[in-house]
């Protein structure tokens, strides 16, 4: 019998001023319908040194919608319904951290969700879940990138908090001291609550946190301004896209399920009796939960 999770498909979700993955071949644009509604874009969907990769720029081609706005239950559920089985997240972020600058890479291992708009979770009412969040990155996808990023000549640093706030406005100086003060390393809006629905959805996910500038705690530098971030944006994405080349062919060669737990994460989760489960609610769920829900 196959086991969850494989053969692998590696969805990238492009965060901003990446829109776009070079080298992809046997291209189409699919657009995936989800009980959670729409998602930020159609799905470009090929194959990179012969891996399926299904790619989705998170606020859509152009750039069209702010952090709060984003519909990520629709985004990850569609993901899930294209077979994606792991999830690399390239995210733009600020810098809590006198050593990461602009142009520094971090493959992030915490967060510190402190959104507060944003629907987090596929299951509610009628069928309650509970997934565990304690690490909340896969470390084997971890250790592909870091090795797919010293192949390529892609200097990246293992390890760090990334403190997700609500957005759109960047913080206020106190806000960006406080987080210092809590250990937190960068700052961005958007990889909560991508982790958790990955997770909720037994997807390996992983976070590439592409520094863009200091946060407005630096006194030594400009407070952050979008003109600033957009030079640094540019060269973080073609960095970004060479990552992706190179990790790709290393997350082909899985033939089993992950060992860090990531697709089998529902199985000690639900909690709701079967009996006293909504119909209509299982109905949404048979992506994402189909594997224990018995579709």
């Amino acid at each position: 019998m196959t086991q969850p999770g494989c053969p692998p498909i590696v969805g990238v979700i492009g965060g901003s001023g990446l829109y776009e993955i070079d080298g992809l071949t046997d291209v189409r644009e699919e657009t995936v319908d989800t009980p959670f509604g729409t998602p930020s874009d159609s799905f470009i969907i090929g194959s990179l040194e012969g891996q399926t990769v299904v790619f989705l720029p998170r606020h859509g081609r152009g750039h069209k919608q702010s952090p709060t706005s984003l519909n990520f239950r629709a985004n990850i559920d569609a993901m899930k319904r294209l077979g994606v089985t792991e999830i690399v997240s390239l995210s733009a972020v600020g810098s809590l951290r006198e050593d990461l600058a602009p142009g520094d890479f971090v493959i992030v291992d915490q967060f510190i969700d402190r959104t507060f708009a944003r629907e987090k979770s596929f299951f509610g009412e009628g069928c309650v879940a509970h997934v565990s969040m304690a690490d909340p990155v896969c470390r084997r996808l971890g250790d592909e990138i870091e090795a797919a990023a010293g192949a390529a000549g892609i200097p990246i640093k293992r390890g760090g908090t990334y403190l997700v706030m609500e957005g759109p406005q960047f913080s206020t100086r106190a806000e960006s001291n406080l987080y210092r003060q809590w250990g937190c390393d960068v700052i961005g809006m958007t990889n909560m609550p991508e982790a958790k629905l990955a997770r909720e959805a037994e997807m390996c996910y992983a976070t590439v946190a592409m520094v863009t500038d200091y946060d407005c705690w630096h006194e030594d530098h400009d407070d952050v301004s979008v003109e600033a971030v957009i030079k640094v944006l540019m060269a973080n994405a073609d960095k970004g896209r060479n990552l992706v080349k190179a990790l790709t062919p290393r997350l082909s060669a899985r033939t089993e399920s992950c060992h860090a737990g990531c697709q089998t994460a529902l199985d000690v989760a639900l909690i709701t009796a079967p009996d006293a489960r909504d119909p209509d609610v299982l109905s949404r769920l048979d992506a994402v939960a189909g594997r224990v829900l018995g579709d």
